[in-house]
């Protein structure tokens, strides 16, 4: 197992790891581990009581984050016609349809962070799967990335949506901003992700669903949140923030 860095250690021997505190708790406490040099990225990370082996256990979808995600995301769109200008006055930084396409494979043409496609160009789309697909860049509908309104996808993904996905084990993984966000945002995020994986819980799911919670910066230590006190109201989320 490769060492640890100084910076790491010393935040780690900071930290309780086996308390659990409540989300803004979390969240304070997360903003006492010592910076990088660089704006790092906030990641929740929450282990579902899910089997993804099953089609209809597979959690996946995307949530809008009230205070955005801090990051400037590069949108590709695949698109003819109106819904390709349509999607370049949104603001979509790279806009083709069989010329993108042909980039990507023989280019590797990979220069974006999120790809939308219109229906009528997912035959061509399809077949960069195995270039796409690994890269978690492969357009889905699930997530609202093969649309008829490029236009409204690209000022979404622009504004902060994300989209999350449950990996084998269960755990899914998502970006609630960055470390220079006040308390108030990053709890905002926060919230509304846990939100949308509870609207997002399978039928078929049994026993626990939320089995834990866990927040960290890019290259620092996880601080563990009660899965009890995950629907605090706005109330209780602020006492905490003030707190």
């Amino acid at each position: 197992m490769p060492s640890r860095g100084k910076t790491y250690e010393d935040a780690l021997k900071a930290l309780d790891r086996e308390k659990l505190h409540g989300p803004g708790e979390a969240i304070d406490k997360l903003r006492t581990i010592p910076p990088r040099k660089f704006d790092e990225t906030v990641e929740l990370a929450v282990r579902l009581g899910v089997d993804p082996r099953k089609a209809d256990q597979m959690v996946r979808g995307t949530v809008a984050l009230p205070a955005g995600t801090g990051k400037d995301v590069r949108v590709a769109v695949f698109a003819a016609g109106d819904a390709a200008d349509a999607a370049r006055e949104a603001g979509a930084d790279i806009v083709g349809a069989d010329d993108l396409v042909e980039k990507i494979q023989n280019e590797n043409f990979l220069d974006f962070d999120l790809a939308i496609a219109t229906p009528d160009l997912m035959g061509q789309v399809g077949k960069l799967g195995r270039v796409l697909g690994p890269r978690g860049l492969m357009p889905n509908p699930k997530t609202g990335t093969v649309t008829t309104d490029v236009a409204k996808a690209v000022a979404e993904f622009k504004g902060g949506r994300v989209e999350y996905k449950t990996d084998k084990f269960g755990n899914v993984h998502v970006p609630i901003g960055k470390r220079s966000f006040d308390a108030k945002a990053l709890l905002e995020n926060f919230r509304a992700v846990v939100d949308e994986l509870q609207r997002a819980k399978p039928s078929s799911a049994k026993g626990k669903y939320i089995k834990s919670v866990t927040v960290a910066p890019t290259m620092g230590p996880g601080v563990k949140v009660d899965t009890n006190r995950l629907r605090a109201t706005d109330e209780e989320i602020a006492a905490e923030a003030a707190s």
